[in-house]
């Protein structure tokens, strides 16, 4: 990936004169897929002198949950890098979201945007989804548009850069299905209810929040966008963001009720 940086970041790189940033989207998303195929490949070769699906699963799991920690360590490393070196006014003007890319933004949103396509693939090539429409596939679907055609024409990438915010939650979504395939399942234990009360806390401040800050900015500044599909595409995204938040938040609820009446029905039981 340094490579395709170096070769895109003109203040280091005279060649970067030679490539195209719609060529370099390309480039990036397939290192991207290429790099994943590559890592499952390692990890099924540790997972199969075990001979078990559940190893492969368990591990691959945990991959993910590095790539969606790396995510989000990018976001916050690109917004504190901005207001250490330009200050922190005007840092979410309209003008910096939709027109300026923050250093690193571009090709942060490129990773994501492969890890995206790839997940997709992944699971429609093994059912990986449940549901007539599978919220999951709908949140890669919206997230696959809004992310390509930003980048092929590199626009509102500081706007999507800060939308990826809301994969800090994602990191406590796979490690309660990590604990749950481990076996750990007990609502008394402290590890569970300190994976709930993050996994809440994210919920509504990295991704409630956050979308619905974002959409209110979309709104407010509608004024002040081009005519074209860039307010249309941006408020088309957010939407159904929202709508899919607001169909996690009643799936996580009706996971942690469950929880909580096997816990009382354990008490009962025990009286």
């Amino acid at each position: 990936m340094e490579v395709i940086e170096l070769l895109y970041n003109q203040e280091f790189s005279p060649i970067s004169n030679l490539v195209n940033p719609k060529t370099f989207v390309v480039v990036e998303i397939v290192y991207y897929i290429i790099n994943e195929v590559q890592m499952l490949k390692f990890v099924y070769a540790i997972a199969s002198p075990f001979a078990t699906c559940f190893t492969f699963l368990f591990l691959r799991f945990v991959v993910i949950d590095l790539v969606f920690v790396s995510a989000s360590s990018a976001v916050l490393f690109i917004l504190v890098y901005q207001c250490l070196k330009n200050g922190s006014d005007g840092l979410f003007e309209h003008s910096q979201l939709v027109g300026g890319t923050w250093e690193w933004a571009y090709p942060t949103l490129c990773f994501s945007c492969g890890y995206f396509a790839y997940d997709q693939l992944d699971m429609l090539l093994y059912r990986l989804y449940s549901g007539l429409i599978p919220s999951i596939l709908m949140h890669h679907l919206i997230l696959l548009i809004c992310f390509t055609l930003a980048l092929y024409r590199n626009v509102t990438v500081n706007y999507l850069i800060l939308t990826l915010i809301c994969e800090l939650h994602s990191i406590f979504l796979h490690v309660r299905k990590v604990r749950r395939m481990a076996g750990v399942r007990d609502a008394k234990s402290k590890i569970v209810k300190l994976e709930w009360v993050l996994n809440w806390v994210t919920f509504i401040v990295a991704r409630c929040v956050s979308h619905i800050l974002i959409t209110i900015k979309l709104i407010r500044d509608a004024p002040k966008f081009e005519k074209g599909v860039q307010l249309p595409l941006a408020l088309f995204g957010m939407t159904g963001m929202n709508l899919l938040n607001a169909g996690l938040g009643i799936d996580l609820f009706k996971a942690f009720k469950r929880e909580i009446n096997t816990l009382k029905g354990s008490y009962n039981h025990g009286e």
